[in-house]
């Protein structure tokens, strides 16, 4: 054997055992330090392998994972994520094998954040400054410096940069989200749904697992109420009041009490506090303690998100008062009509019901857009407004209607459209008045052409008129009116899916049926 044999025979010394272990085990279900060898010589991972066996940092141990050319070692780093440090032979299936693989990393896998330390026992074929300065690699060793504590030194150097990269990756991505996450939550109507989305963010923004707990606190009550609850906390949203024997209790007083939030591991709790006063505290279970940088991505979105807290209250009372106004002019038609009975509610509940089942079968996709799907019921309640134009005498009428009433009888189509037009008009965007005014104008519209007011057919009628048309003459046939007896369900049927294609919009009788089918208790509930 040769003295450069037996050097790199040689090339790992243990000079102190003892010390590669590091401090901190028994940190809380880390993940471990993934570290990938790549050598040909099966004796090169023997030995790291038993240098590096007890080595951990922060707490975490070394997960190794073995390739014994750069082809595979290529198949690795693609398939397997969060590796953090690449030990890489040079010399392996060719003389700069290693080489192409250090480029490969960076320019074919955009892996910029993995370390690669570079050890050949062939240094002359690889010269440190031309290797240096034409690869991205982040150290060059050759094999007969290196000793069980400078390969550990080496280890831990390259795990706490990459650790520092790692976390910058993470808070550009992170950044990013927030932004985007705080933009979408604002289109949250529902507060239940808006609490759900935070925690889903939280969990999104940082990785810190699926758990969590929104609580918000009402004024100066000292009442937490739950919000919303995700992952195994699921169950609390069962629950109004958060139960002061919970284990996450104390730690959410905590927060509400000193008015700043608490990261006392494993319950970290977020406060907020909002202009509008009110208090909200999140609470997140991640399996291990969260670092500073990820503590100030949480305040960062907390910051974020305080103001969409009071936006989605004013939001949310702004929509209370125009459905309370609609409702009250749906009342106001009624009124005067009260052999109507319960019709309106009827038809509110239908045409939700109608429009969602048009989805569902994938029908007329273009028209049913998110805002129609959400306002159509309460809209719907508006179909008839314009009665309150017709007089007592016809409106009322037990009998029918001479020609004379009858044009006075249908001149409630415009009256409604005219008054909900002009009152839409005055609110920016779409509004539950908006989609009012199609429907009063145009549910008496048929689909062949023959309706009123204007003699619109097929799609140039809005299918909220259509849907509505439909609802208002099954609920109107069924039920008891001044000129009429109540008509049997079979009987309604067959006079809706008759006239389906000439006054209905033949998918929309589809639609009614497959409703039907799937619950024949629709249109039997009593008034």
């Amino acid at each position: 054997m040769t003295d450069s044999n037996a050097a790199d025979e040689n090339w790992l010394i243990d000079e102190d055992e003892d010390e590669t272990a590091s401090a901190s085990p028994g940190a809380p279900d880390q993940r471990l330090w993934r570290v990938l060898i790549v050598d040909d010589d099966v004796d090169v991972h023997a030995v790291t392998r038993l240098a590096l066996r007890n080595v951990s940092f922060k707490g975490r141990e070394l997960e190794l994972y073995s390739a014994y050319s750069g082809r595979e070692a290529f198949d690795i780093l693609r398939d397997t994520p969060d590796i953090a440090l690449v030990l890489l032979d040079v010399v392996m299936e060719t003389d700069d094998a290693g080489l192409i693989l250090a480029r490969r990393i960076r320019e074919e896998l955009h892996n910029s954040i993995v370390r690669v330390v570079l050890r050949t026992g062939q240094p002359g074929q690889a010269p440190e400054q031309r290797v240096i300065i034409e690869y991205d690699i982040n150290d060059y060793k050759a094999k007969t410096e290196l000793t069980t504590q400078k390969l550990f030194t080496t280890v831990i150097s390259a795990l706490r940069a990459y650790e520092s990269l790692n976390m910058l990756e993470r808070s550009r991505i992170g950044l990013g989200k927030i932004l985007a996450g705080a933009t979408n939550l604002y289109q949250i109507h529902s507060l239940r749904e808006f609490a759900s989305g935070v925690l889903n963010q939280v969990s999104a923004i940082l990785d810190v697992g699926s758990d969590g707990v929104l609580c918000l606190m009402q004024g100066d009550t000292g009442v937490t109420t739950v919000v919303a609850a995700t992952g195994g906390y699921a169950a609390l949203n069962d629950t109004e009041l958060m139960p002061v024997s919970h284990p996450l209790w104390p730690t959410i007083a905590k927060a509400f009490a000193e008015k700043k939030s608490q990261f006392e591991h494993p319950a970290n709790v977020l406060f907020i506090h909002t202009q509008e006063n009110r208090e909200v505290a999140i609470s997140v279970t991640p399996p291990w303690p969260l670092a500073q940088i990820q503590r100030d991505l949480l305040e960062v979105f907390c910051q974020r998100i305080a103001a969409a807290f009071d936006n989605l209250y004013m939001f949310g009372q702004l929509r209370k008062a125009q459905e309370a106004t609609v409702v009250a002019l749906a009342d106001l038609a009624e009124f005067r009509d009260s052999g109507t009975g319960g019709h309106v509610r009827r038809v509110q509940q239908l045409s939700s019901a109608l429009a969602q089942r048009l989805k569902d079968r994938g029908v007329y996709l273009d028209e049913l857009t998110p805002q129609l799907l959400d306002m159509i019921g309460l809209a719907s309640i508006l179909h008839d407004v314009g009665k309150v134009a017709t007089p007592d005498h016809i409106l009322l009428k037990p009998g029918l209607h001479t020609p004379e009433e009858r044009v006075q009888m249908q001149s409630h189509a415009d009256v409604g459209r005219t008054i909900l037009e002009r009152a839409a008009n005055m609110v920016d965007g779409v509004s539950y008045l908006t989609y009012g005014a199609e429907i009063a104008g145009a549910h008496h519209e048929h689909f062949d052409g023959q309706g009123y007011p204007n003699g619109l057919a097929g799609r140039a009628i809005p299918i909220s008129a259509r849907i509505v048309a439909v609802v208002d003459v099954f609920d109107s046939l069924l039920h008891e009116r001044p000129y009429k007896e109540p008509w049997p369900h079979t009987e309604v049927m067959s006079y809706i899916t008759e006239r389906a294609g000439k006054q209905f919009d033949p998918e929309v009788v589809a639609a009614l049926v497959d409703l039907i089918h799937s619950d024949p208790t629709i249109g039997h509930t009593p008034d």
